[in-house]
């Protein structure tokens, strides 16, 4: 199962120290202008070493397209692409080749398939999700045109969170910080605790949160593919996430049915096929499993990274305890790497979405 989506599809390869990662999109529309300087920035946002609160780890991660794209455009077929790794220090991880590390895969992956890459953790490496960011910023370029954008930024760290709604802050001060926080004082606050934990060698987790802005109705299936169970599994399968909801998600279930319930207004927009929309959005742009037009807002948990900078008692191949101290370069938060990947999941998402309406309807 590394294949992702239906009709727009993304299947990865690569490990971690390998020689490089990369996918194979298929179903991207032809026709579409390959923006390379906008997908080196999606990756640019992603990648290792962008400040002092990230690994320490230096990778340019450029990307090389090897087919599907002709004179600056999507042909329609299949777009194959790589990033190299250039920076690998795979003896930083000599000292747990036979040691399985506490909260990471590498007991699961033995056991699974008895045989494991130790150098950075190999397939379960976060840096596998740089095919994840091309593919998500090729599925952008498409819904740019459906008028459809997404945004993503970190709401929570720790116990230090954004108090107001969405719709209280301003996108465009995202990137503002590298904590990628729309709020300047909770950014620096964030900052500050990000720090102080790298410092002590530990880690600290938090959320992302994410807003789809121009979904039209009708994406989604009834039964088995609503869209917020397609959304719910995509943040699922990124690294370190460890919980998903949307709208008002579990905060709800103390409110009353009449104080959640989203009253319909009419639109009289008859040329758009929009008859109504919602006096206010609780369900989160969603209802039946289905797009209703509105926005589409979610929030990702993200635990603390696994990879502690400190002595930790765990237990060798053989079963036996043993003490380990992990050295390398590593992240003391993810959540500043993970808003672009959130994006990208959710471009993935909803492009694929779309283009299975398109077959449902003549």
């Amino acid at each position: 199962m590394n294949t992702f989506g239906k009709v727009f599809t993304l299947t990865t390869f690569g490990e971690s120290h390998g020689a490089a990662v990369g996918g194979i999109v298929d179903g991207m529309p032809a026709g579409i202008t390959i923006d390379m300087n906008f997908i080196q920035g999606e990756l640019a946002r992603r990648r290792p070493g962008q400040s002092n609160i990230t690994t320490d780890r230096k990778e340019d991660d450029r990307v090389e397209f090897l087919s599907g794209v002709f004179e600056g455009k999507s042909t329609g077929a299949p777009i194959g692409f790589l990033v190299h790794n250039t920076n690998q220090h795979s003896k930083d991880y000599d000292n747990i080749r036979n040691i399985f590390r506490p909260s990471h895969a590498d007991y699961t992956y033995y056991k699974k398939y008895g045989i494991r890459d130790h150098r950075g953790g190999g397939r379960a490496s976060a840096r596998i999700t740089i095919s994840r960011v091309v593919a998500g910023a090729l599925a952008k370029l498409v819904l740019s045109q459906q008028g459809i954008n997404i945004y993503a930024y970190t709401s929570q760290v720790g116990d230090i969170q954004l108090e107001n709604n969405y719709q209280q802050y301003d996108f465009n001060l995202i990137e503002s910080n590298p904590v990628r926080c729309p709020s300047p004082i909770k950014a620096k606050q964030m900052e500050e605790l990000i720090a102080q934990v790298k410092r002590e060698g530990d880690t600290i987790g938090g959320v992302v949160s994410c807003v789809i802005k121009g979904c039209p109705v009708g994406l989604g299936e009834p039964e088995f593919a609503k869209l917020h169970a397609l959304l719910g599994a995509a943040m699922l399968s990124i690294n370190a996430a460890k919980g998903f909801e949307y709208g008002e998600g579990f905060a709800g279930v103390s409110w009353r049915g009449s104080q959640q319930n989203d009253s319909f207004l009419p639109t009289g927009d008859t040329l758009q096929h929009s008859t109504c929309n919602t006096k206010t959005n609780h369900s989160g742009g969603i209802q039946g499993g289905i797009s209703n037009g509105e926005d589409i807002y979610f929030r990702v948990a993200f635990k603390p990274v696994a990879t502690l900078l400190m002595e930790q008692q765990t237990v060798n191949i053989e079963g036996k305890a043993t003490a380990m101290n992990i050295q390398g370069r590593h992240d003391a938060c993810v959540l500043p790497r993970a808003v672009p990947i959130v994006e990208a999941m959710a471009a993935m998402t909803i492009l694929d979405a779309l283009l299975i309406s398109k077959t449902n309807r003549l």
